[in-house]
């Protein structure tokens, strides 16, 4: 997936514009930075376009314990945009993230966050964390 269509992905999952997307994409991926590990941040970033690898640049191993609340408000702050939006926005990054990289890139994603967080990784319709 190249870096317009992540952009067209997320803006058409949370129903932004294309420049707010981009503010989303890039609180999102700056807050999940910080949940996982070093490591993982740039496994991930070496899988996903050129463009978002800066938002994953991560100076230390350890990743910040974070709940879910916690990880929507820094997201909401740093794209600027209403809690519903970045909730909204978030889960589509995170939807997005999932279906860019490998399966097994996935799976390590998501050993690494906590079951609240996990769920934006899950389209709502699909009853994840019931």
């Amino acid at each position: 997936m190249n870096h317009a269509e992540f952009l067209e992905a997320v803006a058409k999952r949370a129903e932004l514009p294309p420049a707010e997307a981009a503010n989303v994409i890039r609180a999102t991926l700056k807050t999940l930075t910080e949940r996982i590990s070093g490591g993982e941040a740039r496994d991930l970033a070496a899988q996903l376009p050129e463009e978002f690898r800066g938002h994953l640049h991560k100076e230390v191993d350890f990743a910040e314990r974070l709940d879910l609340a916690e990880f929507l408000n820094e997201v909401r702050a740093r794209a600027g945009v209403d809690a519903p939006r970045a909730a909204d926005g978030a889960r589509a990054v995170l939807t997005t993230v999932r279906d860019a990289v490998s399966a097994e890139e996935s799976d390590d994603l998501e050993s690494e966050l906590p079951k609240q967080i996990r769920q934006l990784l899950h389209p709502v319709g699909r009853g994840v964390g019931a």
